[in-house]
C-alpha cells in the first residue's frame, strides 16, 4: 500500500488492487467456518459441510491467502533501499504521516461504530479504546496488518544500506535463512513449541532475525535488482510455484477441516501463516506472474482503485459483516445462495462498497488524513 504517485509501476497497481480484494475474499470465507455468529473465525472453528469445507479452502487457502505478503513486497519493492539523500527521520516523517493518521481514525471507528448495529457492548467499546495505545480493537481484528507493517518501516532504514552494498549471491543467502525460518510454524505446530532456544524467557529463537516479513523485503529488494529472467521464463515458473503453494494451502485447511466438529483454529490453519514455506511460494509465483505486466500505463480504474486500496483496506469489515450477515442469513450451511458463489458475492459487494465510499471520500478536501 505504500508508494508515491511518481513512483507507480503498472504491475504494482494491479497488485494493489488484487491483493486488496484477496483480503476481502479471505475474511468472506470467515463466514463459513466461524464458530459463532460473528462472521469472524475466532480460536474455535466449525464447518458445516463438505462444501464449506471445500471452498473455504479453496478461496480462502488457494485463491486469497498470499494478500498479506503481496502488500509487504510491494511496499518493499517501492521504497528499498532508500532514495540517496534520504534519512531514518525523513523516510519515517514520510511514512507515517501517511498511514498513522487513518490508522488511528479507523482504530478509534472500530472501538465505537459498532455500536450503532449492536455488535458490540458499550463495555466493550470502553475496553478497547483503553486498549488501543497496545493493540487493534476487537471488531477491527483486519488491522493488525497494520502492526507488521510499520515494523518493516521502521526496518527499511537499517537494512537499506546493506541492500546497497550486498551482491545478488548474499542475498540470497539470507533469502535462504528466511524460507528454512518459514518452517518453524510447522515445527512448533507439530514437534515442539519450543526450538532453537526459545523457552519461556527468551522468544528469539536462531533464526529469529532472519525470519518474519523483512524475508520477504529482502525478497523484493532481490527480483527489482538481481532477477532478469525472460517473460516466459517469469510466466512459466511464476505459475508453477504459485498454483504448487496455493494448492498446498488451500489442501492443508481441507485436510484438518472435519465438517460439524470444533476444531481450534489454530490447527485448522495450520498452514496458513503468512511466513510458511507454501505461502511464500505462491507469493513468490503470483509476484512473478504480475510482473509480466507490460503495460505503459495502468487503465484508469486501476490506478485510481490502487490509490484508493489503502482505504478500502481498513473500512471493509464495516461494510463486509452486514453484507455477510445478509448472505448468510444465519445459516452458513445453506446461505441464499450456494456458498461457491456467496463467498466472491460477499467479496464483491463489499469491494464495490468499498471502492466507491473511498472516492466519495477522497473529494473531501484533507482526504489523504481518512484513508491516506
Amino acid at each position: 500500500m505504500a508508494g508515491q504517485q511518481q513512483e507507480r509501476i503498472v504491475f504494482v497497481d494491479y497488485i494493489r488492487v488484487v491483493a486488496c480484494f484477496m483480503v476481502m475474499l479471505v475474511h468472506a470465507s470467515e463466514n463459513f467456518y466461524a464458530a459463532d455468529s460473528s462472521g469472524l473465525a475466532g480460536n474455535v472453528s466449525m464447518l458445516a459441510n463438505e462444501a464449506n469445507r471445500f471452498w473455504v479452502a479453496f478461496y480462502d487457502g488457494g485463491v486469497g491467502r498470499t494478500c498479506v505478503p503481496l502488500f509487504m513486497v510491494v511496499s518493499a519493492f517501492l521504497l528499498v533501499p532508500l532514495k540517496p539523500g534520504v534519512g531514518m527521520a525523513q523516510f519515517y516523517r514520510r511514512r507515517f504521516v501517511r498511514i498513522l493518521p487513518p490508522f488511528i481514525i479507523f482504530s478509534l471507528i472500530y472501538c465505537f461504530l459498532p455500536l450503532a448495529w449492536g455488535a458490540m457492548t458499550f463495555e466493550q467499546s470502553i475496553h478497547d479504546l483503553a486498549m488501543l495505545p497496545l493493540n487493534f480493537p476487537s471488531m477491527g481484528g483486519h488491522l493488525w496488518f497494520m502492526y507488521p507493517l510499520i515494523s518493516l518501516y521502521l526496518i527499511m532504514p537499517v537494512v537499506s544500506p546493506w541492500l546497497e552494498r550486498a551482491s545478488a549471491r548474499d542475498e540470497l543467502l539470507f533469502i535462504a535463512l528466511f524460507a528454512a525460518s518459514t518452517f518453524i510454524p510447522w515445527i512448533h505446530q507439530w514437534i515442539s513449541g519450543e526450538i532453537w532456544g526459545e523457552c519461556f524467557w527468551n522468544h528469539f529463537s536462531m533464526l529469529w532475525y532472519c525470519s518474519g516479513y523483512l524475508g520477504y523485503l529482502v525478497l523484493a529488494h532481490y527480483i527489482r535488482t538481481h532477477l532478469r529472467w525472460s517473460t516466459g521464463k517469469r510466466l512459466a515458473i511464476g505459475s508453477l510455484c504459485f498454483v504448487a503453494g496455493a494448492a498446498f494451502t488451500a489442501w492443508s485447511f481441507w485436510w484438518q477441516g472435519v465438517p460439524g466438529s470444533l476444531i481450534d483454529t489454530p490447527r485448522l490453519e495450520w498452514s496458513w501463516e503468512f511466513c510458511t514455506p507454501n505461502v511464500l511460494c505462491a507469493t513468490f509465483g503470483a509476484f512473478i506472474l504480475f510482473s509480466c505486466i507490460k503495460q505503459a500505463k495502468a487503465p484508469r480504474i486501476i490506478g485510481e482503485l490502487s490509490r484508493l486500496s489503502f482505504g478500502m483496506y481498513l473500512m471493509h469489515l464495516l461494510f463486509l459483516a452486514p453484507i455477510a450477515s445478509a448472505i448468510v442469513a444465519g445459516n452458513p450451511a445453506q446461505p441464499l445462495i450456494p456458498v461457491a458463489l456467496a463467498i466472491p458475492c460477499i467479496a464483491v459487494l463489499t469491494f464495490a462498497a468499498c471502492a466507491v465510499t473511498s472516492k466519495l471520500i477522497s473529494l473531501i478536501p484533507g482526504s489523504r488524513w481518512i484513508i491516506g
